[in-house]
């Protein structure tokens, strides 16, 4: 696999976005966003996205450039437009308000239609964290794409409307949740089908409703579905998911699923923003995490089993592992890259084998 450095992987990404029609902010934003997910062991809202994003540029469904336009404001309150701009630059925008709406009044609620991809919630609710906030925030696909099925379907119906939770304190950084509601990203699978490899059993469907490893049956035609999360309890993931689609796709006032869905397009988004200091206090709320940290982590371990985890341990342990040892992309992805840097004319880093 081709190894790369996060600072030479987030300067190719940046000058690739500029060369295909980025602003110099969205670049720079998208570019570190995209990086970060890498770094975090999340692939699948890494570079891998970049070809995607670029090649919807070019075709005008992307529209670079674009900003949030703000439909609707209160003091606690934004409906927001983004256009159909780069998603992480109208989120950044959008949550750099509604924190300091948070700040002035305790909380704070926003919304998001027409928003290309925003990548990774949780990057959003590491801002409010960085600002002593708590934070909820959930997407929905805007009605395109669907993925998973209802218990007991076999066409898919919804996308796999992730949902985020943040907290501020922790030992070694806030507490960040962010997980899809379906057993699998969609990013996931599509990594496994650039990369010609199989997924792991108990993830998606076929067209029939059976079982499968192959992720070309999830883009076939009929297409095949991605379980709910839950296992044995998958209506919990499914229930979820559905409430999710209401928050974002019907309060935003964007869309729900629909019959005869476009291809991806984006997201609409709900967001909550809570500071601390206007309810219990934050001291009081980090002398509670630091407590309550202390006490889940003490817990007597099975045999075998050398540490809990609790939400954001993976992500800063495999952080920590690739800025010393780099970001490792398979060959696929990597030659998706490398092909269109190609077709921008812009050079390709060294990478190591």
């Amino acid at each position: 696999m081709p190894v790369i450095s996060a600072e030479s992987l987030q300067k190719f990404t940046e000058t690739l976005m500029l060369k295909g029609g980025a602003t110099e902010e969205e670049a720079r934003i998208v570019s570190k966003s995209l990086v970060d997910a890498n770094l975090l062991g999340h692939d699948s809202h890494g570079v891998m996205r970049l070809p995607f994003y670029m090649g919807r540029v070019k075709e005008g469904i992307l529209k670079a450039g674009e900003t949030l336009k703000i439909l609707n404001e209160t003091p606690a309150a934004i409906n927001g437009d983004g256009g159909w701009g780069f998603g992480q630059t109208v989120m950044h925008d959008l949550m750099n308000r509604l924190i300091e709406k948070a700040g002035n009044l305790g909380v704070s609620v926003g919304t998001l239609k027409h928003a290309s991809h925003i990548g990774r919630l949780g990057e959003y609710a590491e801002m409010a964290a960085a600002k002593g906030m708590a934070s909820i925030i959930c997407a929905n696909t805007h009605g395109s794409a669907p993925r998973v099925a209802p218990v007991g379907g076999k066409r898919p119906r919804l996308g796999t409307n992730p949902i985020c939770i943040g907290m501020p304190g922790g030992e070694e950084g806030p507490f960040v949740l962010d997980f899809g509601t379906s057993a699998t990203a969609e990013g996931k699978v599509r990594i496994k089908k650039i990369a010609g490899e199989q997924v792991p059993p108990g993830l998606i469907l076929d067209p029939d409703g059976n079982p499968t490893t192959d992720p070309n049956m999830l883009y076939g035609d009929p297409p095949g579905t991605i379980l709910p999360m839950g296992g044995d309890q998958a209506y919990k993931g499914f229930g979820l998911s559905f409430m999710v689609e209401m928050l974002c796709g019907a309060l935003s006032g964007g869309q729900c699923a629909f019959p005869d869905p476009p291809p991806p397009k984006g997201n609409c988004v709900f967001v909550v923003v809570i500071d601390p200091t206007h309810l219990g206090g934050q001291n009081h709320l980090l002398n509670e995490i630091t407590n309550l940290e202390k006490y889940v982590r003490s817990v007597p371990l099975k045999d075998g089993v050398t540490e809990v985890f609790l939400p954001g341990d993976p992500e800063k342990k495999t952080a920590a592992t690739r800025n010393e040892t780099g970001i490792s992309l398979d060959k696929g992805n990597w030659e998706a890259l490398t092909k269109l840097a190609e077709e921008l004319d812009v050079p390709v880093p060294e990478v190591q084998d």
